[in-house]
């Protein structure tokens, strides 16, 4: 939307909005958090996993990664089917199809038809989660999309930090006799529980001029996504060859030419994949290079917490998920205040207390490591945990909101489509490059040292992300207010 544009007439319908948006609400995070665990989830029950289906260490890569390679490559697309054929009806078909993956992982007898499962989970999820923005953007009066949009930041956060805590327990519980199967089993009345709701509540909601489908610049964008994905998680295991950085690098070179078929498409009146106009928005742009880098950090240091606690400490696994909670329990409060009271009021300076207040609890992490080398205490872990966690949510509260403030409508499929690839991208790239460091360090020098290493490398990341909070606009609908004026 141009700044001389006008905006339009909202309606006593579209002020009041849906009677039962807090419900659609609940549904659309309820399904956000189910993809979200099992994105995290396979981290702690690997060890299980790897003893009952004699996977190999590969195999372990794929189940973990596989379910990131579909998700991203599919994200951009599934948003704009969503603009097409409309979000509920995609919504619907993706949470029918991710249960019933989950249930077939659950069910699984060999690593080849877990890998195989888990591929198709992320296939789901990438038709699935792209058409929850659309739909809040449907149900939600102008006035309360920015509490709407504020959830999602802590519960993106959360969920990433509870799925090693959830896994835990699912795995040393053992209900039911299932052990590690029931982290994707619990999958199955959630999932049913979202569908019959959601078929009973969610309007249905498509952009307003229909547009078609862009084939071409679909499977450019999923080359381009795969070629970057596939050696980030293939790659350590095959000892980083030069066909990686091959891949890499030729991903890069499908990204241009799938530019410049988009700014063609746009020039010539037809609808493009990803609408360009997006990333003219500083707010956007400027957001979805903090949540790259932010979640790159965090996903590949959560990954290699959980394996320093179980490998390096002897930890079990629910004594590993059990120790998170600190972090998890600093998410919910950090989050709460970044959301509720803190990002509202001073906008842009919460997201840099956020930062600092993390780089502080990672600081306390990597004194107490150092201090103490092996049989670290979880108790001894916990308060800077507890602060790790709490700048972790004021940041993520309000940055989602900073993000989708200033999205038009007809923008809708395709920025939700990106920010979600973005996001699944940042974690894919974190898990492959801290996990390399990882584990090459604790070749040469043991646990201790790899995991203070990350520690170091994770305080790099959060300077750099409180540089890039500079580059987003003070309050998160400045450029909204500017264009109304």
């Amino acid at each position: 939307m141009s700044a001389t544009a006008t905006l339009p007439e909202i309606s006593p319908a579209d002020a009041a909005g849906h009677p039962r948006r807090w419900l659609i609400l609940f549904v659309i995070l309820a399904v956000e958090c189910m993809d979200l665990l099992d994105g995290t989830i396979v981290n702690v029950a690997a060890p299980a996993i790897r003893g009952d289906l004699g996977a190999g260490l590969s195999a372990l890569q794929w189940i973990a990664g596989g379910y990131a390679l579909t998700f991203a490559v599919g994200l951009i697309t599934g948003g704009r089917l969503g603009d097409i054929y409309g979000r509920r009806r995609l919504f619907l078909v993706g949470v029918a199809g991710f249960t019933t993956m989950s249930a077939l992982c659950g069910a699984a007898q060999s690593p080849e038809m877990l890998i195989a499962f888990r591929l198709g989970q992320g296939m789901f999820a990438a038709i699935m989660i792209p058409q929850g923005f659309g739909i809040i953007r449907e149900a939600f009066p102008p006035g309360e999309l920015q509490k709407a949009f504020g959830m999602f930041g802590p519960v993106i956060g959360g969920s990433a930090v509870l799925g090693p805590v959830v896994g835990g327990l699912l795995v040393d519980g053992d209900l039911f006799g299932a052990g590690w199967r029931m982290i994707f089993l619990v999958n199955v009345p959630l999932g049913l529980v979202a569908l019959i709701v959601g078929a009973r509540l969610l309007p249905e909601s498509r952009a307003a001029v229909r547009p078609t489908l862009d084939l071409t610049g679909a499977a450019l964008v999923s080359v381009a996504a795969g070629l970057l994905v596939y050696p980030l998680i293939q790659g350590r295991e095959a000892g980083w060859p030069l066909w990686a950085f091959a891949s890499i690098a030729g991903s890069v070179v499908v990204l241009a030419i799938f530019v410049a078929v988009e700014r063609r498409r746009e020039r010539a009146g037809v609808s493009p994949l990803v609408t360009p106009s997006l990333f003219r928005k500083r707010a956007f742009s400027a957001g979805l290079a903090c949540a790259l880098v932010f979640f790159a950090g965090m996903i590949g240091l959560m990954l290699t917490f959980a394996l320093f606690l179980q490998l390096g400490q002897g930890y079990s696994a629910i004594e590993t998920g059990l120790a998170l909670v600190p972090w998890s329990v600093g998410t919910g409060v950090g989050a709460g205040l970044g959301a509720g009271l803190l990002g509202p009021r001073f906008g842009r300076p919460t997201l840099h207390a956020g930062a600092v207040v993390m780089l502080a609890g990672v600081l306390g992490m990597l004194a107490v490591v150092a201090a103490s080398g092996d049989g670290i205490s979880a108790w001894a872990l916990a308060g800077p945990q507890l602060v790790a966690g709490a700048g972790m949510g004021a940041l993520l509260a309000p940055m989602f909101d900073f993000v989708l403030a200033a999205v038009d409508d007809q923008e809708v499929g395709s920025a939700s489509g990106v920010l979600n690839a973005m996001q699944q991208l940042g974690g894919a790239a974190g898990i492959a490059i801290l996990g390399t460091v990882f584990f090459s360090v604790a070749a040469r020098s043991g646990m201790v040292g790899a995991f203070e290493r990350v520690l170091w490398i994770e305080a790099g990341v959060l300077v750099v992300v409180a540089a890039l909070v500079c580059l987003l606009p003070r309050r998160a609908r400045e450029g909204l207010a500017h264009q109304a004026s």
